[in-house]
């Protein structure tokens, strides 16, 4: 049958193991181009939008970045304003939120960029059920892939276990099995038990560890007119602080700091490790808020790359994608747009009619769409105190990048024209040579470093006929 996804011929049967929002989008594609598509899930979903175990990060916040939002859209058409009419919050930056970093206070000018805040469940539950609709997607609920079936030239399935089924396994034959578990995928090991060669894995580790508190707002806009407030942590300050607005008038509050300096989990511990950030406006927030829930910790937050894009002997009929392809810092809030933007990477590359769309090239497509997110997230993790891990030195070729993106930050919390664009990358929509356009270089190269406010800003600019 050859190397050649794609097509109906080739690809009968699809199976992506995993049914979270990448493996679900995944699904979504393959569907186009498969007679028949199984999703394999470790859980049994839940009917409504809740927190599962397969996702031990669901209690946290999680943000839409505007690219995925993009991407989201092209996959399954109204599903943004979908989220909206289920009370999924947009907030606007940096007009929406006061924030702080390194010691300036963010200029609250005109919206330039958005972000979604509803609770992951939910925007998983309706993705869920946009998906399953189509009666070419199956799934296999409450089993796990135990291992790939074939060997180092083709994988030809896999082989599932019931988990209340004890040891007992079963084969799924399939013509392309995608990899969407997640961080904790076992995909490396399954490959060298087939006789194929696992990929080499680059990792950055800052030890940033975080814990989240559900809070509803008791401030009544006292602090200020905005919808949160960010402190940013930085090489220099390495505690953070977020409040973001969720469904239902309630606010998700997260609180990080890196390795031996992690954020407790009792409640009054919880407030008092607000109390150190570099100022007190998100403590006093939420001392006029009421706690909804139990203080819940994430600590697994390396940024972690397979490099299946390089050459090995590694079989046709495989690709990753999602977090089981490249994991990210979730203080950066990439997931979920990444995972979109791959199966809008993986769409184009299984439709392309330039090019055969081998598995070498398509995995090469889904490593290019996670390519930003990583540059992103990894270049500002290497900067941190205690960052350890395989791609942790940086290059002497990266020098030059990194004195002009330094001045790029100094900047853009004051200067419109800077900050307009760097929020457009870190928003995943234009790509990093935006950064370098002749109008945004004059200003980095050529315009000191702006003014931006003494205090935190209590309106956006133009509000009420001050700058906060």
């Amino acid at each position: 049958m050859g190397d050649r996804l794609g097509t109906k011929d080739a690809t009968r049967h699809a199976v992506v193991i995993g049914g979270s929002i990448a493996g679900l989008l995944a699904a979504r594609v393959l569907a186009e181009h498969a007679e028949r598509v199984t999703i394999v899930e470790r859980d049994h979903f839940p009917d409504e939008p809740e927190p599962r175990a397969g996702v031990p990060q669901g209690h946290h916040l999680h943000v839409l970045l505007e690219g995925g939002q993009l991407a989201l859209e092209r996959l399954l058409p109204g599903v943004v304003d979908e989220l909206r009419e289920q009370g999924s919050p947009r907030v606007g930056l940096p007009e929406d939120i006061v924030s702080w970093q390194a010691g300036r206070w963010f200029r609250r000018t005109a919206t330039t960029a958005s972000l979604l805040t509803g609770a992951r469940p939910r925007l998983e539950h309706l993705v869920r059920r946009r998906v399953l609709a189509d009666p070419r997607i199956g799934v296999a609920q409450g089993a796990e892939v135990v291992g790939l079936l074939g060997d180092a030239t083709r994988v030809r399935g896999v082989r599932l276990r019931e988990r209340d089924a004890g040891q007992e396994t079963h084969e799924v034959g399939a013509d392309l099995v995608v990899d969407a578990s997640g961080r904790g995928t076992q995909a490396p090991r399954w490959l060298s038990a087939i006789g194929a060669e696992p990929p080499h894995e680059e990792t950055i580790d800052t030890g940033l560890a975080y814990a989240t508190r559900l809070y509803r707002d008791g401030s009544g806009g006292a602090l200020a007119d905005c919808l949160g407030y960010f402190v940013v942590p930085s090489p220099g300050q390495t505690r953070g602080g977020v409040v973001m607005p969720v469904e239902d008038g309630c606010h998700l509050v997260t609180l990080s700091g890196l390795r031996g300096d992690e954020p407790p989990t009792d409640p009054e511990a919880f407030e008092d490790f607000a109390k150190r950030l570099p100022h007190p406006i998100v403590h006093e927030w939420m001392t006029r808020a009421r706690g909804e829930s139990a203080v819940r910790a994430f600590r697994r937050t390396a940024n972690v790359r397979r490099r299946y894009d390089r050459p090995g002997r590694r079989p046709a009929g495989f690709l990753a994608t999602g977090d089981a392809l490249c994991t990210f810092n979730p203080v950066y809030g990439q997931g979920m747009a990444v995972a979109a933007i791959g199966a809008v990477a993986l769409r184009d590359a299984l439709a392309d009619p330039r090019r055969t769309p081998t598995t070498r090239r398509v995995q090469r497509a889904l490593f290019e769409a996670s390519r930003q997110a990583w540059d992103i997230s990894a270049g500002a993790d290497k900067g941190m105190p205690g960052a350890v891990g395989s791609a942790v030195a940086s290059r002497a070729v990266d020098r030059p990048v990194t004195w002009y993106l330094d001045r790029v930050q100094a900047r853009y919390t004051g200067n419109p024209v800077v900050g307009r664009t760097f929020r457009s990358v870190l928003s995943l929509v234009d790509p990093v040579t935006a950064l370098f356009a002749p109008r945004v270089a004059r200003e980095v190269l050529f315009r000191p470093v702006p003014p931006t406010p003494a205090e935190p800003p209590r309106s956006p600019e133009g509000a009420d006929g001050c700058a906060g």
